[in-house]
């Protein structure tokens, strides 16, 4: 079980044959370019290498009409002047006699990757292909697409594997309508797309790429369109996407499989898009899917034309899928205004449709405060001073940053547990450690002496494979960590973390605490610890750094409180360290707690230690090693609207923390 990596070098041979200055960014040199850089980075060795297939024709035509598969087939014979004037027929398209091959290897790598998840082959993977596929409709070539490879691979997974719930997310710059049009009106697939857009005025220029468009028929409601209506958006703006629309969404919607048409043209550098969203934030991207269906993600390769800012997104995409933890992220997490009316836009839409929308709040529609200006419309290549003016800036960001994104190294161990007495019988993944080691006992006893509950030995105990842990974690030479402390105990112990790792060189702190666990009266409010406790008697701000939230009642209460208060507060903070403490009677079931501790693992870069009661199950301390290495969560079962009073405490929260912490919005203020 790992990652696949589907490829065929066949894919390289199309190419465009005369002067197009709409279509020449579309070359080889994007796979070549993106493999290169796995293969330096170490990647692809440490993936599950399949050579792409090509599709039959009977799988085109899951999709795309006879006719139209007849057409493309005949190209093969075509000389360049007949290539060329069958290209003028369609938007933004280039056609080669290589074309219709490199397009059914396009396809029939996706078809491999989806059979290869679905039979437990491998966890998740990626196929790296050209052409692209998402703007590719039933009879016509579109937007460089010529077989629309994710669709056809949804199709695929409904009729060979007999799949009734698909989610598919489009994070090219560009609106996959192709896909959109194909499933409108299927309950079973839900489509997601966020698509520069720009009030219509953005390739390819089609109202049905708004955000009001929600499908039609039984479909309503499964199509998702987030318009971006200014350029520049970055990670703040993707991942209060995600967190505010995407994922309550997709929770409910609870898919069997993942897939993912991954163009990167919403990247850095790529003149496309004119975005700011930076390499790391498609590894963030990734993980926050990989907690969904099982962990069953297959990424199809779309757009993405700045080849250094392309093959940096993939390797960070790939990482991710292989379980490494993901590079903290760069910039302010403060959502553009612009970015905060869309997603005010598409909430708005789609609250009719999705509980988990609703029992945030009535959602009002806004009103731009950004209007289309006048002019004449963009093209699907921005031409001219703009260009290079974007792409020289956006060079030489992207350049500082790259230079950043090798800072930190992967640590040697992934995840270390010192369990004592929990852990008898305890069976972990292979790449876990069983840790033996404690800190040094003079030094434990040191910290120790801060409170009486520490002074017996198996507490005393306890806490020296806490700081060793700790240490680790601290140092680089483990990722994350779990230990289990003696209930009378666990705050005490949780306390001398905290200090201990604010001590040891950890900027910013951020202690999630489960159960009746209050913060100590006497650490210091300095902004480098934000202390959240679930499991509060009472919703409460008692500090910017300092909430507590009771318990939620149902499954529905619980993700509302993950998604939309825990993960904007934590990608909101930007911790180098998470302490997560689940204390005597937290509450929690075994799943919930994978899943916080999963999730909580994305904005940490990994860096995560649990601290779990030694009357709490193996089971438990199991789950939560696998998750910290990567594995996905357990399914939290049926979704369950959140009570009355849990989502009054929770808008109480955000409508106190909003003003300090910027993710919490989910609209643009007036």
């Amino acid at each position: 079980m790992g990652t696949a990596l589907v490829y065929h070098e066949d894919m390289t041979e199309a190419r465009l044959l005369w002067e197009d200055p709409e279509c020449e960014i579309e070359s080889p040199e994007r796979l070549t370019t993106a493999l290169e850089r796995l293969q330096q980075r170490g990647l692809e060795q440490r993936c599950l290498r399949l050579t792409a297939q090509e599709a039959s024709e009977a799988e085109l035509g899951l999709v795309h009409s006879p006719e139209y598969v007849a057409l493309l087939r005949e190209t093969q014979a075509l000389g360049m002047g007949e290539l060329q004037a069958l290209s003028g027929q369609y938007d933004a398209v280039y056609f080669h006699p290589s074309t219709f091959h490199c397009a059914r290897l396009a396809v029939g790598a996706g078809l491999q990757l989806v059979d290869a998840v679905l039979t437990g082959t491998v966890h998740n993977g990626l196929a790296l292909v050209r052409p692209p596929g998402h703007h590719s409709q039933r009879a016509a070539a579109n937007g460089f697409c010529v077989f629309n490879n994710v669709a056809i691979a949804a199709k695929h997974a409904q009729q060979k594997h007999g799949l009734h719930r698909i989610l598919i997310v489009d994070w090219d710059v560009h609106h996959g309508q192709g896909i959109q049009y194909i499933f409108e009106d299927d309950p079973s697939i839900l489509y997601f797309s966020w698509h520069r857009y720009e009030h219509g005025r953005f390739w390819p220029y089609l109202r049905e790429s708004n955000a009001d468009v929600v499908g039609q028929g039984q479909g309503r409601g499964f199509t998702v369109n987030l318009p971006w209506n200014q350029v520049g958006m970055g990670n703040a703006d993707y991942m209060a996407a995600f967190l505010h629309v995407l994922l309550p969404v997709a929770f409910e919607f609870d898919p069997e499989l993942v897939l993912v048409a991954a163009g990167f043209d919403s990247a850095i550098g790529d003149p496309e898009g004119q975005m700011q969203a930076t390499p790391e934030c498609f590894a963030h991207l990734t993980q926050l899917l990989q907690v969904l269906a099982g962990g069953r993600v297959c990424a199809v390769l779309e757009g993405g034309y700045h080849l250094e800012s392309l093959s940096q997104s993939v390797c960070m995409m790939v990482q991710a899928l292989l379980g490494d933890p993901a590079p903290p992220l760069s910039g302010p997490m403060v959502p553009h205004h612009s970015a905060l009316e869309s997603i005010q836009s598409v909430r708005a839409a789609q609250a009719p449709h999705w509980t988990s929308l609703q029992q945030q709040g009535p959602a009002p529609i806004p009103s731009p405060s950004t209007h289309s200006p006048e002019g004449k419309p963009l093209s699907l290549l921005t031409g001219g001073s703009e260009l290079k003016t974007a792409a020289t800036q956006a060079a030489a960001a992207l350049s500082s940053l790259l230079d950043q994104l090798h800072l930190r190294p992967t640590p040697p161990v992934r995840t270390a547990v010192a369990l004592t007495s929990l852990g008898a019988g305890l069976v972990l993944p292979p790449e876990v450690l069983r840790e033996e080691g404690s800190a040094p006992q003079e030094e434990t006893q040191a910290w120790a002496k801060l409170h009486e509950a520490l002074a017996k030995d198996e507490a005393l105990t306890a806490l020296g494979k806490v700081l060793y842990l700790l240490d680790g974690i601290l140092d680089g030479q483990m990722s994350s960590g779990i230990a289990a402390t003696p209930a009378p105990a666990t705050a005490a112990t949780l306390d001398v973390a905290v200090r201990r790792g604010l001590s040891q060189g950890a900027q910013r702190l951020l202690c999630v605490a489960v159960g009746q666990l209050d913060r100590p009266s006497d650490l210091a409010d300095d902004g480098r610890n934000l202390w959240l406790n679930i499991g509060g008697k009472e919703a409460a701000a008692l500090s910017t750094f300092y909430v507590s939230v009771p318990l939620p009642e149902t499954t529905g209460g619980f993700l509302n409180c993950v998604l939309a208060l825990v993960l904007p507060l934590a990608y909101g903070f930007q911790p180098d360290l998470v302490l997560l403490a689940l204390g005597p009677a937290h509450g929690l079931q075994d799943p919930q707690a994978a899943l916080l501790a999963a999730l909580l693992r994305v904005p940490a870069g990994g860096r995560v230690l649990a601290l779990v009661d030694v009357e709490s199950t193996p089971q438990l301390a199991g789950v939560l090693a696998r998750v910290l290495c990567g594995e996905a969560p357990p399914s939290l079962g049926p979704f369950s609207m959140a009570s009355p009073e849990d989502t009054q405490a929770l808008m109480y929260l955000r409508g106190l923390l909003e003003p300090q912490w910027k993710m919490l919005q989910v609209a643009a203020s007036a």
